[in-house]
């Protein structure tokens, strides 16, 4: 997709080589900590906060946490401070953290490969029902994130985790994340490779290890042999992609420096083909490099992409071969273009083994305790022990035999999640929103869930695949740059001249087909309460102006700023 004066490039400008002298690299001696995160994390990792959990602050309660610990370290262990109800969108960047800070926490339970069985969905069910007030949403990154969790629960909440498989093991921190997977790996019928072993080696070997505990910012990890290309890898900061090497057979393209936030960066084509078996060395290569060698002078320029940005990845690739791997890689091919503009899985699938997984929708991820144990009980009741959740706030039950899939189907849309959704339901995701997260301006979960309602009833006969993102603020937690129809949370002026929770406007943004960034049409938001009028207005605009087969994406790079209005 070309850049326009009103479209961003697709990728962050190379920076002139030297510019950048003092950046807080530790491979070239820069080891005199730049900013708060650098000194506290110099002072005690990240890890090692847990101890303090449960032998200090879970039986001392909220106020005798260390503020390094509360904003900080806990991060290592899943824990985020939620947000003090009542607080406005406008007191977001104007009040201190501590006056931010509500007295609990938001626990994300990490779900490596989106990989769940039913008892451990069950547990985490009943963990929302008994610490969580009920509350469970699940992520763009197939996590589940419980709200209103007490710091004295903590550790019985492992407790009950842990003996099912699951933790909360640098979920959060700057760390490595959870390694996101293809949710039907090693069962769908066209997949290239399966990544499990990959997926599951790296994390036995480097998840909870202080080899990569302390990185400068987060570090996010994409594994997938889908030909779907079910992982967004476009904007991870490693992915592993599935092709076919013509001399070698299955294996993976290496993509790197892909990110979002408020400095959007397409990852790119290391242009190297890595069997399964080396994976997992190859991922810790990129991670010493990120380690070694990323900016940790200024939080805003920590992340992996802009080293990428400044290195380019001939000399990324360079780097990685001579001083980390210590031996070359071999030339491999670009993986083809995604098989399926529906990247969710959504829907009635055969397995290689004759079986089917069912995929289905909840409304912008977010289900309760209560659901979370239908949805394990429906599981079993038809003969599956196995689930996924995938980056596009989905769920899949899977092995499910022939004779049981219309019965599933049916228990799944009386709980309300749908197999075959409309477009809205189905296209529709949104980030925690101002409901809990301190950085968030407007509300989220609501406003998506009453949009998909709105735009069912208006536009009942709307057919072709749609992405709608909702974010509360400009982090793009939501992938709001990637969507059709990007939505930005800020404040507005509403026609009478008041302030109002609203958003900015992005559009045509894409991921797999024409990877892009979505275009701002300058001085285009809208307010939360006409975002069903807008929506309706420019899909009909859309209806009526498109080409044979356009995308909406396609229609909107090329659209007039009256039309986008």
């Amino acid at each position: 997709m070309a850049a326009t004066p009103e479209q961003p490039a697709t990728t962050t400008p190379r920076r002139k080589a030297g510019r950048h002298r003092g950046e807080g690299q530790w491979a070239v001696g820069h080891h005199t900590p730049l900013n708060g995160n650098e000194q506290f994390k110099k002072d005690d990792d990240g890890l090692n906060v847990r101890t303090r959990i449960e032998t200090i602050y879970s039986k001392r309660g909220f106020d005798s946490i260390d503020p390094n610990d509360l904003r900080g370290r806990m991060r290592w262990w899943g824990l985020y401070t939620q947000r003090k109800p009542g607080i406005d969108g406008g007191k977001t960047a104007v009040l201190e953290p501590e006056e931010l800070d509500d007295k609990y926490f938001m626990l994300r339970v990490r779900i490596d490969g989106g990989r769940l069985t039913t008892a451990q969905l069950r547990v985490i069910g009943e963990i929302s029902q008994e610490y969580a007030r009920g509350t469970a949403d699940i992520t763009d990154r197939q996590n589940i994130q419980l709200h209103w969790i007490r710091i004295e629960d903590v550790p019985a909440i492992w407790e009950k985790l842990e003996a099912v498989g699951l933790s909360t093991t640098e979920a959060c921190g700057d760390c490595p994340r959870v390694i996101i997977g293809s949710p039907v790996a090693g069962i769908a019928a066209d997949e290239i490779i399966d990544g499990t072993p990959a997926v599951d080696e790296i994390h036995d070997r480097y998840i909870g290890s202080k080899e990569f505990s302390n990185l400068p910012r987060k570090f996010k990890t994409a594994i997938s042999g889908s030909p779907v290309q079910d992982v967004v890898h476009e904007i991870n900061d490693i992915a592993f992609v599935g092709v076919v090497h013509p001399e070698h057979g299955p294996g993976f393209d290496i993509w790197v420096g892909g990110g979002l936030s408020t400095n959007p960066r397409l990852a790119e084509r290391l242009g190297a083909w890595v069997p399964l078996d080396e994976v997992p060395d190859v991922w810790a290569g990129v991670v010493g490099i990120f380690r070694d060698y990323g900016y940790r002078r200024l939080r805003t320029r920590a992340r992996l992409k802009f080293l990428m940005a400044d290195w380019g990845p001939v000399k990324f690739r360079q780097v990685l071969e001579d001083e980390y791997l210590k031996r070359p890689l071999l030339d491999g091919p670009a993986p083809e273009q995604p098989s399926n503009r529906w990247r969710d899985h959504v829907g009635v699938h055969e397995q290689q083994d004759g079986r089917f997984y069912v995929g289905f929708a909840p409304r912008v991820g977010r289900v309760d305790g209560t659901t979370l144990a239908r949805i394990a009980d429906l599981a079993a009741a038809h003969g599956s022990d196995r689930l996924r959740t995938t980056v596009e706030q989905k769920m899949l039950i899977l092995d499910v035999e022939r004779d049981q899939v219309d019965s599933l189907v049916a228990g799944l849309e009386a709980l309300d999640f749908q197999v075959k959704p409309s477009p809205f339901r189905r296209g529709t995701m949104a980030c925690t929103g101002i409901e809990f997260c301190k950085l968030a301006i407007v509300e989220t979960k609501a406003r998506g869930a009453s949009l998909i309602d709105e735009l069912e009833r208006r536009l009942p006969d709307f057919d072709e695949p749609l992405t709608i993102n909702v974010n509360g603020c400009p982090n793009a937690c939501a992938r709001i740059q990637t969507a059709d129809i990007g939505l930005k949370g800020q404040l507005v002026l509403d026609a009478d001249g008041n302030q109002v929770e609203g958003f900015q406007v992005h559009l045509g943004g894409a991921l797999g087909l024409e990877a892009g960034f979505g275009r701002k049409v300058r001085g285009l938001k809208v307010t939360s309460a006409e975002l069903p009028d807008y929506v309706e207005r420019v899909l009909g605009r859309f209806q009526k102006e498109r080409e044979d087969g356009e995308r909406f994406a396609t229609w909107a790079a090329r659209a007039s700023a009256e039309s986008l209005s």
